[in-house]
C-alpha cells in the first residue's frame, strides 16, 4: 500500500492486527496467560526497567489486548492507547495519573449517572475534588479555573440526553490555562466524534457499549493524544518528576507525546490492577471489525423512532440533536454529521409513574442498564442509574422524574415503533 492513512472502515478491520505469526491464524488470538517467558536474565532486566517494550504479565500487557490498543489508536487519531477493565476503570487510571490529593477538576454537568456518583464520592477517598460546569455555558469552565485545576472532563454525547458537547470551546479554555482535555468518547465513537480533531488531549471509552456493541463484555480504553506537553510541568508530577521506581527515569522525557499512555500502563495498571482480561479484549476487537456499518444503522434508526416519538401524544418532549427542532442540532451537524448517535431520552406527559409503566410494558426493549448494544435497550434513570442522585442533580444530568432513556438498537425501526406504541397505549 501507499503512505495514504488507510480509511475509517479499513482501519476498524486492520489496524494493529497481522496473521500470527507462528500458526498463519488470520482472526487475533486469544493470548490467555497471565506472565511470559524472558529470552534471558538481561532481556527481563530491560522489560522492567522500561527500556525495552514487551510483555512480563497480563495485567500490565498482553498481546491480544495491545492489538485492541492500536486499534482505538487508529480509529481516534491518537498516538498510543491502554485497554483497562471498564469504562469506570479508564477515568480512575486517568485521573491517577493527572491528580494528587488536594486537587480539582472541573467536569461537564451533564454526564453519565455513574460518572457523577465516582466523581462526587469515590473520587473523595484520594482527596480529588470535583467541580461542576455548565455543559451549555462554556465560560462557566474557565469561571471554575483555579490554580488547583488538573483537567476538564466531559462527554462528546452527553449520556443519557443525547447533548452535544461544544468540544472545541472548551479545548480553547483548556489550552488558555494549560489544562488538559479529557473527553468521554463512548456515547460516540471515533466514527461520529474524533475529539482529537476538536482539541481534546486524552480520550476515554467505555468499550462495553458502542464498540464491543453486542452486550457481551466489559472493557475500557484510555488514548492519548500526543498533543499536550507534560515535560517540566510541576502540576503533573507522574509525568514531569523522576521516578523512583524507574531508577529516575522522566515519563514525558522518555516517551514524548505518548507519555499519558505510559504512565496509565505503569504507574497504573501495574499498581491498581484494573486490568482488562484478553477474552473481552478479543471480543471487542470483533465488534469494532462492524462498527461503522452499526453505528450508521444505530443513527439511522433512532432518527426515524425519535421523529415518531417527538409526534407522540403521550410524549411531551424527545431530546435528540438528530431533529432539526431540537437544541442541539447545529452542534450535531458541526461534530457529528454522520448522525447523532443511538441514545436520547424523552419525557413522558405522565411523570415518573407513566416512566415505570411504560419500561414495564415494552417486549422488544430490554430493560437494563446499559446502551450501546445491537439490541433495543430502555430504562427510566431516576429509578435505577440515576436514584443516588438528589432531584435537582437528575434534573441537571437530563434524568428528571418524567424521563426515559432508549438506546436504540439495530431491528427493523417499524417494529421498535409498533412496540413503543403498544407500551405508551398501555
Amino acid at each position: 500500500m501507499t503512505d495514504r492513512l488507510p480509511g475509517f472502515n479499513t482501519l476498524a478491520i486492520h489496524a494493529g492486527a497481522a496473521p500470527d505469526k507462528s500458526t498463519g491464524a488470520r482472526a487475533t488470538p486469544i493470548y490467555q496467560t497471565a506472565s511470559f517467558v524472558f529470552d534471558d536474565v538481561d532481556h527481563a532486566a530491560s522489560l522492567f526497567g522500561l527500556q525495552a517494550f514487551g510483555n512480563i504479565y497480563s495485567r500490565i500487557t498482553n498481546p491480544t489486548n495491545a492489538v485492541l490498543e492500536e486499534r482505538i489508536a487508529a480509529l481516534e487519531g491518537g498516538t498510543a492507547a491502554v485497554a483497562v477493565a471498564s469504562g469506570h476503570a479508564a477515568e480512575f487510571l486517568t485521573m491517577n495519573a493527572l491528580m494528587q490529593p488536594g486537587d480539582e477538576f472541573i467536569a461537564a454537568d451533564k454526564l453519565y449517572g455513574g460518572s457523577i456518583n465516582q466523581f462526587n464520592h469515590a473520587y473523595k477517598n484520594f482527596g480529588w475534588n470535583v467541580v461542576w460546569a455548565d455543559t451549555d455555558d462554556p465560560s462557566s469552565f474557565e469561571r471554575a479555573i483555579t490554580p488547583r485545576t488538573r483537567a476538564i472532563f466531559c462527554e462528546s454525547i452527553a449520556n443519557p440526553g443525547g447533548v452535544i458537547t461544544d468540544i472545541a470551546a472548551l479545548s480553547a479554555i483548556a489550552k488558555r490555562h494549560n489544562i488538559p482535555l479529557v473527553v468521554d468518547n463512548t456515547m460516540a465513537t471515533p466514527y461520529l466524534i474524533r475529539p482529537f480533531e476538536h482539541g481534546a488531549d486524552i480520550v476515554v471509552h467505555s468499550a462495553t457499549k458502542f464498540l464491543g456493541g453486542h452486550g457481551n463484555s466489559i472493557g475500557g480504553l484510555v488514548v492519548d493524544g500526543g498533543t499536550f506537553n507534560w515535560a517540566g510541568d510541576d502540576r503533573y508530577p507522574a509525568l514531569s518528576q523522576p521516578r523512583p521506581e524507574y531508577a529516575g527515569m522522566v515519563l514525558s522525557e522518555t516517551f514524548g507525546n505518548f507519555a499519558f499512555a505510559i504512565a496509565i500502563r505503569v504507574l497504573g495498571l501495574r499498581d491498581l490492577g484494573p486490568a482488562l482480561a484478553p477474552f473481552n479484549a478479543f471480543l471487542i476487537l470483533n465488534g469494532i471489525e462492524t462498527l461503522p456499518l452499526r453505528m450508521q444503522r444505530h443513527c439511522d434508526n433512532a432518527l426515524a423512532i425519535a421523529t415518531h416519538l417527538s409526534r407522540h401524544a403521550a410524549v411531551d418532549w424527545v431530546s435528540y440533536p438528530g431533529l432539526e427542532s431540537d437544541r442541539y442540532h447545529g452542534l450535531a451537524r458541526r461534530y457529528a454529521p454522520l448522525g447523532s448517535g443511538a441514545v436520547f431520552t424523552l419525557g413522558l406527559k405522565g411523570g415518573y409513574e407513566a416512566g415505570v409503566k411504560l419500561v414495564s410494558n415494552l417486549q422488544l426493549f430490554s430493560h437494563l442498564a446499559n446502551i450501546g448494544d445491537t439490541r433495543s435497550l430502555v430504562i427510566h434513570p431516576a429509578s435505577t442509574t440515576h436514584r443516588q442522585l438528589t432531584d435537582p442533580q437528575k434534573i441537571s444530568a437530563g434524568a428528571g422524574p418524567e424521563v426515559v432513556r432508549l438506546s436504540i438498537g439495530l431491528e427493523d425501526p417499524a417494529d421498535l415503533i409498533e412496540d413503543l406504541d403498544a407500551a405508551l397505549s398501555a
